[in-house]
């Protein structure tokens, strides 16, 4: 949902990057409560990560394709102050190095993919995670959480499409096309969040930001074996848990892979946004993106340079402009360790 220039009016644009600009200083202050030296790294992968993953477009239906927003992944994953910097972060070295997103609409796609993806996924995750607190849910809520936030997302563009976009539509009638795909889409992001999810938490609970605090099943260890008692221990407080240690270059290999190889096979469709565009009649309102020339432009087609190795440039610029972010907004303690309770 990388909206290009030319889709929305100066007043709109502006008025979003307003916003945008708001938003990423709030997180910016905010996020200083969930990092530190330990979660900082974290942090910088999950940005390398979603990067890595939005180059690999999935089809929904004939003819459309879809993508990870990755605002509620990383919500979970290392808190959603960080992840709006996390989603700004991406966007950025999109616009800039490969021309995806226009820059006039950097603001909307930061307001959009950052604030209100974020805001929605993490509020929803949240609401459920309340009500029951175990891994299943934790993973369940994820996924219920991603879905919900595409469609939303893809109703906040339709509302400010109506608001200010440089073509006339039919409000309703473009807000059940843009619903309705990118419910699909929200389908593809829930399974994606809820798979990673659950596979950092079997690995490395204490690197989930939204799982902190998660009870924990008691082993009592005896001559026959482990008995796993039904009554459940507070979990290690995220004072006690370790580095990422070895975590952080493993997760560094496999945002590599999807982005320099299996980024090869990713659908060629026109994501939901482009192909709502086409179907309605103001893809023509899209301008050329003022960087569309150079060589990385539109993942390396534009320079002949093939798209794996444009997706491991772009992994790697990601990883080092989030890590260097994140390092500087990083809240130092003696430990390393953030003391804070996770916050609604």
């Amino acid at each position: 949902m990388h909206v290009p220039d030319g889709f929305f009016n100066a007043a709109v644009s502006l008025s979003a990057g307003v916003v945008a600009a708001a938003g990423v200083a709030v997180c910016l202050r905010g996020a200083r409560r969930e990092l530190d030296d330990r979660t900082a790294p974290m942090a910088g992968l999950v940005a390398a990560f979603v990067f890595a993953v939005q180059m690999l477009n999935f089809p929904v239906a004939a003819g459309t394709s879809g993508h990870l927003l990755g605002g509620t992944l990383a919500a979970i994953l290392v808190g959603p102050y960080t992840a709006v910097l996390c989603v700004a972060v991406v966007l950025l070295v999109q616009g800039f190095f490969f021309a995806d997103g226009g820059l006039t609409a950097l603001g909307v796609n930061i307001t959009l993919m950052g604030v209100v993806a974020v805001v929605v996924g993490w509020t929803v995750f949240r609401l459920i995670t309340r009500a029951v607190r175990n891994r299943g849910a934790v993973v369940a809520a994820s996924f219920v959480a991603a879905l919900v936030s595409v469609p939303a997302t893809a109703l906040a563009f339709t509302l400010l499409f109506w608001i200010g976009g440089t073509a006339p539509i039919e409000v309703g009638t473009v807000a059940a096309a843009m619903g309705g795909v990118h419910v699909l889409i929200g389908i593809g992001e829930g399974l994606i969040t809820a798979v990673t999810v659950s596979t950092v938490l079997a690995i490395r609970p204490d690197l989930v930001y939204g799982a902190r605090g998660l009870a924990a099943p008691l082993v009592l260890r005896g001559a026959g074996g482990d008995a796993v008692v039904t009554q459940e221990a507070p979990a290690p407080a995220p004072a006690a848990a370790r580095r990422p240690g070895w975590f952080l270059p493993a997760g560094i290999v496999v945002a590599a892979l999807l982005a320099g190889i299996v980024s090869f096979y990713a659908s060629s469709s026109p994501d939901g946004l482009e192909r709502v565009a086409e179907d309605k009649g103001f893809i023509s309102q899209a301008t050329d993106h003022a960087l569309g020339e150079q060589p990385l432009a539109d993942y390396g087609d534009a320079g002949g340079i093939p798209v794996g190795v444009a997706g491991l440039i772009g992994v790697g610029v990601t990883l080092a402009v989030g890590g260097g972010l994140f390092f500087a907004v990083r809240r130092r303690t003696k430990d390393g360790t953030v003391k804070d309770e996770v916050s609604a």
